[in-house]
């Protein structure tokens, strides 16, 4: 089983990919010659991992009832000591004082449930290839 996105140019630095049905825009900083019109891709990447957590997190309450409205997801970076690239990420599951004491460490767990994350943990071989059309 296989899917596919398709990837098009957008003009300047702008990089989209559409994708069941949506498009994805991006773009680079202005410092990097783009516009600043939409995030750049290794943001998209960095907010996938966010994201992802907190769809488990928002699952698991809305499952049980906790109500959502005060929890907050904050995702930390830790760049590599050389500067290039990030060495740690670290996902702060900010709970309110009436969060179940019971269920502070199923929260974790579900948050570990992520997709993303399991995808890093353990990547996909990459193919890089040119196909004449």
């Amino acid at each position: 089983m296989k899917s596919e996105m398709l990837v098009t140019f957008g003009g300047g630095k702008k990089v989209n990919a559409d994708f069941n049905g949506f498009t994805i825009e991006t773009d680079q900083s202005s410092y990097a010659g783009g516009e600043d019109s939409a995030p750049e891709p290794f943001s998209l990447f960095l907010a996938s991992i966010g994201t992802c957590a907190g769809i488990f997190v928002l699952s698991f309450c809305q499952n049980r009832g906790i109500p959502t409205d005060d929890i907050r997801i904050v995702q930390t970076h830790y760049y590599k000591e050389t500067g290039r690239g990030v060495g740690k990420i670290e996902i702060a599951i900010e709970l309110p004082p009436s969060f179940p004491e019971k269920y502070k460490e199923a929260v974790i767990s579900a948050a570990n449930l992520c997709a993303v994350k399991k995808h890093i943990q353990e990547p996909p071989e990459f193919v890089v290839k040119t196909v004449t059309r």
